[in-house]
């Protein structure tokens, strides 16, 4: 019987393990967006309202060693974060300020962002749109958010805007960084970037989505295709009835 406990106990653990290996980075983000300059703040559904799906959450990278361009992996695409690329001048963005809401379970990691930015230009009117991303745990870039066309007037301090989104399943509990990224509405071309090292209001925000918020269980998806978790499940069910079979065959005796 102490064998059969101790061999019970062993594959739980494994099981375990394997869950939490899918825990991160396994399921698709997706997240509920409100934007704007004239809404109510710490509520997404107000403004213009998106749902956005990302491909699930990129891990084992700096967040500093993403590359210009887009990524894509099945149906999902995603834009990069511009690592390393000169800003234009004529475009910077002057402050920024982060609200966190929505933690019913109280343990301090939020699923609600609420992101102004006031955004300038040396132009008399530009527009512009703006790539937002989250970074876990010093991790690569990922994009959650764009927005509308945005019209910057100058350093006008009345034209901040407003995102604010609500995720909904695929981002971790954890601590994250934000990157906000502006591009020309014209012709798509990098303008200017602010972040973690511009602002201590980007860095180290406790996040998770609202699956992991009130319950407490993470969500696990196991990808039918296969993979390294799935051949692991397999063989953790091969050894639990190796193992038990014999235990259960002296039992009877």
């Amino acid at each position: 019987m102490k064998n059969l406990a101790r061999t019970i106990f062993t594959v739980a653990s494994l099981v375990m393990a394997a869950a939490s290996m899918a825990e991160i980075g396994a399921e698709p983000r997706q997240s509920l967006t409100s934007e704007g300059t004239d809404i109510e703040r710490g509520r997404v559904g107000d403004g213009k309202v998106s749902y956005n799906e990302h491909q699930s959450l990129r891990l084992g990278e700096s967040a500093t060693s993403a590359s210009t361009g887009s990524e894509s992996q099945g149906d999902w695409q995603q834009r990069t974060a511009t690592i390393g690329v000169s800003a234009d001048p004529n475009f910077w963005i002057y402050d920024v300020d982060v609200t966190l809401f929505a933690d019913a379970d109280r343990d301090g990691y939020f699923w609600g962002i609420d992101l102004e930015f006031d955004a300038d230009t040396s132009y008399g009117a530009a527009d512009v749109f703006a790539v937002l991303y989250l970074s876990y745990e010093g991790g690569p870039w990922n994009e959650y958010a764009e927005t509308e066309d945005i019209t910057l007037f100058g350093t006008s301090a009345f034209d901040d805007y407003v995102v604010e989104t609500e995720l909904v399943s695929g981002y971790p509990t954890g601590e994250y960084d934000i990157l906000i990224e502006l591009y020309d509405a014209y012709d798509g071309s990098f303008l200017t970037s602010f972040g973690p090292d511009d602002t201590s209001e980007l860095s180290y925000l406790p996040l998770e989505d609202s699956t992991r918020d009130s319950s407490g269980n993470s969500q696990v998806v196991v990808n039918s295709g296969g993979g390294s978790l799935g051949w692991l499940l397999l063989f953790v069910l091969l050894a639990v009835r190796m193992t038990l079979r014999p235990q259960a065959a002296r039992l009877s005796k």
